[in-house]
């Protein structure tokens, strides 16, 4: 994919500022960035990387049970199964990692690939346990205002990363994420009202219940647990229920 493809593959953007860590002629008079807009700045630089996927994630807050909550990934407004993936009992160590250091981090589960020969000449970088069964990739820690953190994920069997490269590439790593922290920050000052029994459902959800799983837990119908997910969904604003989960963990409201 070209940089000129890259660029057509998601709505331009309107905002007022470029908060993404570079000048954009002609900008100043538009609204607040907006998700499509990062999910397009986001495939710029896997483009620059020659990654196959990536991903914007923060890390939830909770103290007792460190888990990634995806904010936007290469299929978006739907879900890869890469995020899925990292998003469940395998990406401890990558949350760990996020909490801890600001080093890039990354993984590869064949050791002859033109990912893994890149990425092991680089220097201030940390290798980690493979995330799923095959694969390569790139972790960048990246941090915003009030104490969020997260990680912007990179994937693909050919990435290539030069260590000049990257200072420059962790930096609009970090510029991204603070925007889309900035929007999230925005969007939780506009929190609609959710019950109880919706929060469950959604909590569920979270936890790898499915609707059937859920409607007997809470001695439900099938049809109204998929009603207050769908409820729930609406509220938050969210394209789906992984999403509506990821928002749900971004603002506290489940853990």
């Amino acid at each position: 994919m070209t940089r000129a493809a890259a660029h057509n593959a998601t709505p331009a953007s309107s905002e007022p500022k470029n908060p993404f860590g570079f000048a954009t002629p002609g900008l100043e008079q538009h609204p607040a960035v907006t998700i499509p807009d990062a999910a397009r700045r986001c495939r710029w630089i896997a483009v620059d990387l020659n990654a196959s996927s990536f991903g914007v994630f923060f890390v939830n807050p909770s103290a007792e049970r460190a888990r990634l909550a995806p904010c936007f990934d290469a299929d978006y407004p739907r879900t890869t199964g890469f995020t899925k993936l990292i998003c469940g009992e395998s990406c401890e160590e990558l949350t760990r990692h996020a909490r801890v250091s600001t080093l890039p981090c990354w993984w590869s589960s064949d050791n002859g690939s033109v990912s893994a020969t890149n990425l092991a000449a680089l220097t201030w970088t940390t290798r980690i346990t493979p995330v799923g069964s095959e694969g390569s990739g790139i972790a960048f820690p990246a941090y915003a205002e009030r104490g969020q953190c997260g990680l912007v994920i990179f994937s693909g069997a050919e990435i290539r990363l030069s260590a000049e490269q990257l200072p420059g590439i962790h930096a609009r790593c970090f510029a991204l994420f603070s925007a889309v922290a900035r929007m999230q920050t925005e969007d939780s000052g506009r929190l609609p009202s959710i019950s109880k029994r919706e929060l469950e459902c959604l909590k569920l959800t979270a936890n790898g219940l499915t609707s059937e799983e859920i409607a007997s837990r809470l001695k439900l119908s099938v049809h109204t647990a998929n009603q207050y997910l769908t409820n729930t969904t609406q509220k938050l604003n969210a394209v789906n229920r992984m999403h509506a989960v990821a928002k749900g963990l971004r603002l506290g409201l489940i853990e």
